[in-house]
């Protein structure tokens, strides 16, 4: 076999065994302090989906503590007009799962409905709460949100490394905070 046509098979048997080397499960942070996690975010980067299309800067996440348990939250972003786009909604603990909480946007009267729910999972976290990565088993929603605009970009190529070990596409990532 001539070396090229070798090495052609030897890259395509490596091909056929990648799905073999899956990635890690997504999983959740096993401890989530919600008194702690409660307060201002800035979102630094996030992958592309339709509910973020028009913000362009200053994303943030409020979380509020809640009497019922939940969470208040008010989502809040900049659009290309200069103009603010505010979304609120509640979130509430899995039970049984700490660092699994499911959000709503929905209106009040449909929250009986699964449906209107989705997983927001924090699936990274600085122990003093000043960062947070967030996903979800599908792989198809991702933050990274820091109690600062801005984040170090050791610590950001970090957090996307350790995302793509679970899975996650992060070739789209946009990036919308400063990383330095």
């Amino acid at each position: 076999m001539r070396p090229v046509a070798h090495s052609l098979c030897l890259l395509a048997l490596a091909s056929l065994s990648l799905p073999v080397l899956a990635a890690q499960p997504v999983t959740s942070v096993p401890t989530l302090d919600v008194s702690r996690y409660a307060g201002q975010w800035h979102e630094i980067a996030h992958l592309p989906n339709d509910f973020q299309k028009d913000c362009v800067r200053d994303i943030t996440a409020h979380y509020t503590l809640r009497q019922d348990t939940r969470l208040g939250v008010r989502n809040a972003c900049i659009d290309a007009k200069g103009e603010q786009i505010v979304a609120d909604g509640e979130a509430r603990l899995v039970k049984g799962h700490p660092g699994q909480l499911e959000v709503r946007f929905a209106p009040k009267w449909l929250s009986w409905l699964p449906m209107v729910w989705a997983d927001y999972w924090v699936i990274d976290l600085d122990p003093d709460y000043t960062w947070a990565v967030i996903g979800e088993p599908g792989r198809d929603y991702f933050w990274i949100l820091a109690r600062e605009p801005s984040m170090d970009r050791a610590l950001f190529e970090g957090l996307k490394l350790r995302a793509s070990q679970m899975g996650y596409d992060l070739s789209g990532l946009v990036v919308t905070g400063t990383v330095r």
